[in-house]
């Protein structure tokens, strides 16, 4: 976090600007659902979905 307060920013920009870092130093979930686990796996997409095909 810095101290330095532009003579520009806005009380509002302020706490936004706060806000936004304290957001960025939460820990962050894990991406990736079952799309990228089949990408990772080389399946084809959707043959864990029969119901998809024609």
């Amino acid at each position: 976090m810095t101290n330095e307060n532009t003579p520009t920013e806005t009380p509002i920009q302020r706490a936004f600007r706060l806000k936004q870092e304290a957001l960025a130093q939460r820990e962050k979930a894990p991406r990736g659902g079952a799309f990228q686990r089949e990408q990772n796996k080389r399946i084809a997409a959707g043959k864990s979905r029969p119901w998809m095909t024609k």
